[in-house]
């Protein structure tokens, strides 16, 4: 649903700020008030193409932002963790600027994103009717996923996906197992000698780096060695070391001690010291016996240490890379030597995978069928009532034939869905986005939405122009149908008729005004006396006189918008 939109310098827009509620939000205004800026603005928001000709003039650069919320949409929630972006909220703030320069910035959850993401991720949140762009069911795709939600298949044709994707994986395998005898041949004669090099090495994991430890060690013995025999003298030798010397000062302090108590701690302190030193002492003289030169140790490290380094050079950058490639090696060669035994069961796993795919196929194809006459008939219903009588719709399920006369499968199954229309008596079914008025699209897809609300997952619905060129029943029709969705999705409608304005659970009047010399479109949020008074304008293009007045109030009663203390 879409909470909150803030536009800045679009268009004639200086600066506007709405906030949209559930249910049936509304639009009025004199014609060129700006309205259809607004949906312009929305669509721009929404990821649609602009150039720099939005920027209102003598600014620099326009701005639109909005909040959705996205609680109550799986898919959406889904598409924003699989791009990184948090909404614990279940709110979603997306902004997009363009400069005059015709630089421009989009950013989803102030992560900065592509124009084609922002549409993507709106497409699953937002349609606009009226223009076909940024319209969902304009794209085969969607429409295939909304006959399946209709259908109530979704399960099944995820099931069936994720057969199609194992076939296709054995197919893949199978077609590069089966490659030439002499492909097959040398790949074996590669492996066979990479792993039968590996496993001579006899290689351990973490052995590299205890050799190069060793080596460090041995190629500076010398050095080591007169460290560690300098500190052992230092300490032990009989004629100058500082342990001899601590012995001295030990037994001055024990004289000491024995006649001033106050000497005894110091005395301690040294008996603690000369211990330490003489375990340090006996410590170093262990480690010089353990110390042992050996040049051919020295020469097998070494030799030991390039051999690792030329395997892991050829294999992988470590040496548990290389043992994991020799083991994969193994047991790829070892699926080459078994490979004629082992093509015959894989041939028949890929048969029996076919088999199951096309029968799911066509079980998938068979629930689609009955769902989309259901539709068809369901969406002509509904187009007859709103000004389309001769309106023809139907959901076209082609398929593909191979050379064998069997439908080629693909990971949807076998069918490429079109939804098609044809408004009027006499006219061929078309594609939907080659409808030419944008009122027949806007109630085209009225009905189609009515017809799908209860599957739809798309909540807030955009109509710019659905009442174009139509009035009476008609528009009494089109109004109940916008009441009856907009009692399960959020509905935007720009309206110039009074019987469906009277409708809303939110309205705002769009009007121009003159300020410092230049002209800006403004929002009015409108309730009791204004709503009568506008709709009153609506009715008779005035809004000051009491017929008109009664009347508009007789109707915001009928309909459930009027509170006796509103006037």
């Amino acid at each position: 649903m879409l909470e909150e939109l803030t536009i800045r310098d679009f268009a004639l827009i200086d600066r506007v700020s709405v906030r949209f509620g559930p249910g049936l939000n509304l639009l009025t205004g004199e014609t060129g008030a700006g309205k259809s800026i607004l949906i312009g603005a929305l669509g721009f928001l929404l990821g649609g193409k602009a150039d720099t000709g939005i920027i209102r003039s003598g600014a620099e650069e326009t701005l639109v932002s909005g909040v959705l919320d996205v609680s109550g949409n799986p898919e959406a929630r889904a598409w924003l963790s699989a791009h990184g972006m948090d909404c614990e909220d279940g709110t979603v703030v997306i902004r997009r600027s363009l400069k005059s320069t015709g630089r421009g910035s989009v950013y989803i959850q102030n992560v900065p994103a592509l124009r084609q993401d922002l549409a993507d991720f709106t497409s699953l949140l937002v349609d606009v009717h009226g223009q076909h762009e940024h319209q969902s069911l304009l794209r085969p795709d969607s429409q295939r996923r909304l006959l399946d939600r209709f259908a109530r298949i979704e399960a099944e044709v995820e099931a069936f996906g994720e057969r199609f994707t194992l076939l296709a994986s054995r197919r893949r395998e199978f077609e590069g197992m089966a490659a030439s005898e002499r492909e097959r041949a040398r790949e074996a004669e590669l492996l066979a000698f990479a792993v039968d090099e590996i496993s001579k090495a006899k290689l351990k994991p973490g052995e590299d780096a205890e050799l190069e430890e060793e080596e460090r060690l041995l190629s500076q013995f010398e050095k080591l060695a007169s460290a560690v025999e300098g500190a052992r003298d230092l300490l032990a030798d009989p004629s100058g070391g500082a342990l001899p010397a601590l012995r001295k000062v030990r037994t001055l302090l024990e004289s000491a001690q024995a006649i001033d108590s106050k000497v005894s701690d110091l005395a301690r302190r040294v008996d603690d010291g000369y211990y330490e030193l003489e375990d340090v002492a006996d410590t170093l003289r262990h480690y010089m016996d353990a110390l042992r030169f050996s040049p051919e140790r020295l020469e097998a490290v070494e030799s030991r240490i390039a051999e690792l380094q030329r395997l892991k050079k050829k294999y992988g950058d470590t040496l548990e890379e290389v043992i994991a490639y020799g083991a994969d090696g193994a047991a790829r060669l070892e699926r080459l030597s078994n490979w004629e035994e082992d093509k015959a069961a894989r041939e028949a796993e890929i048969a029996v995978l076919e088999r199951e795919v096309y029968d799911r196929a066509l079980a998938v194809s068979k629930a689609r069928a009955a769902a989309g006459s259901d539709l068809e008939e369901r969406i002509v219903a509904i187009l007859r009532t709103l000004g389309m009588p001769g309106a023809r719709f139907s959901i076209r399920l082609a398929r593909k034939d191979s050379d064998g006369g069997k439908a080629v499968v693909g990971p949807n199954g076998i069918d490429e869905i079109d939804f098609l229309i044809s408004p009027n008596r006499g006219e061929p079914l078309r594609e939907l986005a080659r409808i030419a008025s944008g009122g027949e699209m806007s109630r085209v897809m009225l009905a189609v939405k009515t017809a799908l609300a209860d599957t739809d997952t798309i909540g807030t619905l955009i109509f710019d122009e659905v009442d174009a060129g139509i009035g009476g029943e008609v528009a009494l029709s089109v109004g109940e149908h916008l009441h009856a969705l907009a009692a399960r999705k959020q509905v935007l409608c720009i309206t110039h008729l009074a019987s469906i304005a009277v409708r809303a659970d939110t309205h705002y009047r769009v009007e121009k005004a003159v300020q410092q010399d230049r002209t800006v479109t403004r929002l009015a949020a409108l309730s009791g006396e204004a709503t009568a008074r506008e709709i009153a304008r609506m009715l008779a293009g005035d809004s000051k006189t009491e017929v008109s007045y009664a009347h508009a109030v007789e109707l915001l009663r009928r309909y459930g918008n009027w509170r006796e203390n509103d006037g």
